[in-house]
């Protein structure tokens, strides 16, 4: 997309915040989905509620340097959750200093009055690939994100469906284990207790894998000792992955979508995620509605965060994978 002549400006353009807890990421986007501008901080999500916005806004003003900037019309933020996008606060799970934090007002003041959507990061994975991969095309979806937690959003008849306080979808939070173990959510046994990167790397570890010369601990690890055939890694995704298919068999049989898109960091595992999933799957979706769920990769990879949080910004449903048009 061209910047307009007569005026200077990029249409479509939008301000874009992607926020979990490892990474605060954030974008200018255009309005066919290209990112014109970008910068990012770590989360300090041990440190307090004013640190961690003091990055949010590190982010913005690097942002704001650009050129662009002027012309970004308004701003959508995917959160980690839950948040509450009726009254524009957040309280992450794995971002404890942020419970009920007013991150629109904050965002809005900082971004000089611009209209600011908040959405789940799960949500705005969904209106990614709804709009730009894949389930674009689909008029009923589930889409994952499984990364340092476990979010989800839907799409139903063919439109974004993020519920009241945006966070239908959510399925980290349905619990598959009824005697498991206790969740920071306050639940028992959930999906994101047993499926997340830290606790399949945590698992791994209690059940004896070691990492290699590098000391490196982490779900990426894991999945190349995984890939290398360990029976303690291949184990511990075994087990994510089966906690997977109960959220997302369970999910599918409650609204009857047709295809599952998974991504996050996690996802990047590939088919020791994903065999083990597929697998699994046929398991636990066995009524005749269900039964033929398909399960994919999603497509809008490291980018989905902040290409949903702009479609957000921009009206949150899709049309045959158009740009996103109604208000969410």
């Amino acid at each position: 997309m061209r910047t307009d002549p007569a005026t200077g400006l990029v249409p479509g353009l939008v301000v874009a915040l992607d926020i979990g807890g490892t990474k605060i990421a954030g974008a200018l986007v255009d309005g066919e989905g290209r990112l014109r501008a970008r910068a990012r901080r770590p989360t300090p999500a041990r440190e307090d509620g004013e640190t961690v916005m003091r990055a949010v806004e590190a982010v913005l003003g690097e942002l704001a340097a650009s050129p662009l900037w002027a012309g970004a019309g308004a701003v959508g933020i995917g959160s980690a959750g839950p948040v509450d996008a009726a009254r524009g606060t957040v309280s992450p799970v794995n971002v404890p200093g942020w419970r009920d934090f007013p991150l629109v007002e904050r965002v809005r003041h900082v971004t000089g009055g611009r209209p600011v959507t908040l959405v789940g990061d799960g949500v705005a994975m969904a209106a990614a690939e709804h709009w730009l991969g894949a389930a674009r095309g689909h008029d009923n979806a589930l889409c994952l994100v499984v990364s340092t937690g476990v979010g989800g959003g839907l799409v139903l008849d063919g439109r974004l469906h993020p519920g009241p306080t945006g966070n239908a979808g959510h399925l980290g939070h349905i619990s598959v284990d009824l005697d498991g173990d206790p969740c920071p959510c306050g639940g028992r046994g959930c999906v994101e207790r047993l499926a997340s990167g830290p606790y399949i790397a945590r698992r791994a570890l209690e059940n004896g894998w070691r990492p290699g010369r590098d000391g490196d601990a982490s779900a990426a690890a894991v999945a190349v000792a995984a890939h290398a055939g360990d029976p303690v890694a291949v184990a511990s995704f075994e087990r994510a992955a089966q906690a997977l298919a109960a959220g997302i068999a369970a999910t599918a049989t409650l609204v009857e979508v047709d295809v599952a898109v998974v991504g996050g960091g996690v996802a990047g595992a590939g088919e020791v995620l994903f065999g083990p999933l597929r697998r699994s799957l046929g398991t636990y979706a066995t009524l005749s509605f269900v039964r033929d769920l398909t399960v994919v990769p999603a497509e809008t990879g490291t980018d989905a965060g902040l290409l949903g949080a702009a479609a957000a910004a921009a009206g949150c449903a899709g049309n045959g994978g158009a740009r996103p048009r109604r208000a969410c």
